[in-house]
């Protein structure tokens, strides 16, 4: 997925300015920024919540537009939440097909075939939970974004965009969810992670992307930056750094 020159603005306020990125299979960028950076508008104008002023999509090589969730979710974009929107009092399985729920006879919902898959779902992200038939209330915060991912890819996520995975997770859950972003990598998936944590940002991410007021201010490897440089970015203190053909 390539956007380029992408602008947003609410009234007076301009939003995004001209933000360019690319994000490819198999790679985790993290979009960081102070809080009105930006990086709320871009999510939901990939997610399709919002709609550019301006600026172009490309995927797989094709002019595409967003302008509606469906559009998104059409392209393999999947967005999880901070919240998660996850129903407390329904199993890990229904969770994960919420909404498509396996059939019989075109009316009964099929438990035990839904219950299968999501088991295969589970074991193939490497995914270790006490039972897909558990209630996501009785689960610990790591185990629960663990099944927000697995809807996300379930639904044909290839693109999967999450919102402050971390936010309100002790360190073990923490290090519980770094392991579920790294394994998305291996799944060939393309992952945006937004955060304020740059405790362990450089370790899980192939690339770094600033914004600040709307701009995309930095846009660098991991391996080519340290967290004293990203803090430089996002407060502006240090000047734009951009690299590998991304841009403004």
């Amino acid at each position: 997925m390539a956007m380029s020159n992408v602008s947003k603005a609410f009234g007076q306020v301009q939003a995004l300015v001209d933000v360019s990125l690319n994000l490819y299979p198999g790679e985790v960028v993290g979009l960081l920024g102070d809080n009105g950076a930006g990086k709320s508008t871009l999510i939901k104008i990939l997610s399709g919540n919002y709609h550019a002023d301006q600026g172009t999509f490309e995927h797989q090589g094709r002019s595409v537009t967003i302008n509606h969730p469906a559009d998104a979710q059409a392209l393999g974009i999947a967005t999880v939440y901070q919240d998660l929107a996850l129903v407390e009092t329904r199993s890990v399985a229904h969770n994960i097909y919420l909404g498509r729920e396996p059939r019989r006879f075109g009316w009964f919902m099929d438990r035990r075939k839904m219950e299968k898959d999501a088991t295969v779902m589970l074991d193939s992200l490497n995914i270790r939970l006490p039972s897909q038939k558990v209630d996501v209330e009785l689960l610990s915060g790591g185990q629960r974004q663990a099944v927000a991912l697995s809807r996300a890819i379930a639904m044909g996520g290839s693109i999967l965009l999450l919102d402050e995975p971390t936010a309100a997770l002790g360190v073990e859950q923490t290090q519980q969810v770094h392991h579920l972003i790294t394994g998305m990598r291996r799944q060939d998936k393309a992952v945006v992670v937004i955060t304020h944590d740059l405790s362990d940002i450089l370790d899980i991410t192939d690339r770094i992307a600033v914004l600040r007021q709307g701009k995309l201010w930095a846009y660098v490897p991991s391996s080519e930056t340290t967290t004293n440089q990203i803090i430089g970015w996002i407060t502006g203190v240090a000047p734009p750094q951009i690299q590998n053909g991304a841009g403004q």
